[in-house]
């Protein structure tokens, strides 16, 4: 995985045409020293496979004469790059640069001279002060995938000295000067080839990015670019769409991304911003799908709760249910109207939503008859939390008001059913909220990302991820 963890981290190239990101990325240089070092244990396995072709021909050495000449078998034996850096080059991508690299290759060496005269034996040959310097370029592809390329490289080899085993002394001198001008000429020209090749063989790895990631069967999120990545020389930042759609079906909704900026924080390698947009995208794709309605009956109730869901229950506080509708049990219907809408404001995170309730009375034949409906605000707080590679969080109640719209028993003081409606919501509908919560939605990952030393914080108009990443095999 060349240069991994910081090209699979700015795997989230692929550029739309939008305004603003719902979700922005931050990498910092934190975070591409970790892939440099990881990158350069994949450049040294892609220079062990340098082929040098076997060198033969003549040279007149005096007072021998014609000596005829092989070198076969070449083989890399080592590679070592003791000194690297990954810069990051404003408003253009990354530039890796390689110096006081080494080759150490091992072969075998035979001579003929005098008509019949052979000579042959091993060779160790070190190349020293190799050193690469390459651009590399991120774009996107046609699937809105990120792809990397090579845009330039230069490549340089030092020195070559050569240890004969085998052979008389003055070969030395005849194989050295040739051997160092032929084999830094096929070194070189191999490579930047080979180094390229190694940024070509991260597309592969790149294609993994969850551009759409499904969260269930009802929606899914999309992390398309909507700019290209802003490079300074500090660290990367990417605008992504962060947008959920209904599955099968991308309904924009009637509101859009507002502007939002990540803090210079520098401490972790990655930075993650999902903006109030993100969250409020799914709430309308949830809504819209129907997914936001609950039936609540009396089994739902814990066990010895001084309040159930029946009409001697209700017919304490409104008698017109007890006479109309004696003995029977209900049920409630309870289901937003509107998407919820959540705001972020430092270190709160705030959920409010308009629903309606519906009571109705359960007959011995299991039809339902409608007693009334209310209107229903409620405020909640949400805690946010990391759990893998998911968004997940869990919400308490604030508060709630209810107000009458219809009913079919006659006018009744509705605020007699606050501590009803308050033990509902929190013994049944939170609880049934919070189960699904703690599923969490898909964060943009890439393979097999982990993230550690997470940290979550809530800002104004977005709450921010600061994390450490770590890739396996």
């Amino acid at each position: 995985m060349f240069l991994c963890c910081w090209l699979t981290l700015v795997a989230l190239i692929p550029m739309t045409l939008s305004t603003n990101p719902g979700v922005k990325v931050k990498l910092t240089a934190k975070g591409t020293e970790y892939g440099r070092q990881l990158g350069m244990a994949s450049i040294q396995k892609k220079l062990k496979t340098i082929k040098v072709a076997d060198i033969s021909g003549k040279q007149r050495v005096s007072p021998i004469g014609k000596v005829r000449y092989s070198l076969t078998n070449l083989q890399i034996v080592e590679v070592g790059l003791p000194t690297s850096a990954l810069d990051m080059v404003p408003g253009t991508g990354v530039r890796l640069s390689i110096s006081q690299a080494f080759l150490r290759l091992h072969g075998n060496w035979r001579v003929k001279y005098l008509h019949r005269i052979k000579d042959s034996g091993s060779f160790d040959l070190r190349v020293s002060d190799l050193t690469i310097t390459m651009s590399i370029a991120i774009n996107s592809d046609e699937t809105g995938h990120p792809a990397v390329s090579t845009v330039n490289c230069a490549a340089t080899v030092g020195s070559a000295s050569i240890k004969f085993r085998g052979g008389a002394s003055w070969l030395y001198n005849l194989f050295k000067k040739f051997i160092d001008k032929a084999l830094r000429n096929a070194l070189q020209k191999q490579i930047c080839p080979l180094v390229a090749n190694a940024v070509s063989d991260l597309n592969p790895q790149l294609k993994t990015l969850n551009v759409v990631a499904k969260v269930d069967q009802f929606a899914e999120i999309e992390y398309s670019m909507v700019s290209s990545p802003t490079v300074s020389t500090s660290s990367i930042e990417l605008g992504m769409k962060g947008e959920f759609y209904n599955i099968g079906k991308h309904q924009e909704p009637p509101f859009s991304p507002a502007a939002f900026s990540l803090p210079p924080q520098t401490n972790n390698m990655l930075y993650i911003g999902l903006s109030a947009f993100t969250a409020n995208s799914a709430a309308f794709v949830y809504n819209t799908a129907g997914a936001l309605s609950l039936y609540i009956t009396d089994d739902m109730i814990p066990q010895g709760t001084a309040i159930r869901l029946d009409t001697t229950t209700f017919g304490v506080f409104i008698p017109q249910i007890a006479k109309r509708f004696p003995g029977l049990t209900m049920k409630l219907l309870v289901k937003t109207e509107k998407h919820p809408v959540t705001t972020f404001e430092p270190n709160n995170a705030t959920v409010q939503a308009t629903c309606t309730v519906t009571a109705y009375a359960i007959q011995p034949n299991a039809t339902l008859s409608p007693l009334f409906v209310l209107n229903l605000e409620s405020s909640v707080s949400a805690r946010l939390f990391v759990s893998g590679m998911r968004l997940a969080g869990a919400v308490t109640l604030n508060k709630m008001d209810l107000t009458l719209r219809t009913s079919n028993v006659g006018d009744f003081q509705v605020t007699a059913l606050d501590s009803i409606f308050q033990l509902v919501l929190k013994l049944v509908v939170i609880p049934k909220v919070n189960v699904e919560l703690a599923k969490g939605y898909p964060l943009p990952t890439l393979g097999k990302m982990k993230l550690v030393n997470t940290q979550l914080q809530v800002l104004k108009d977005y709450m921010m991820i600061g994390t450490d990443v770590q890739f396996s095999g």
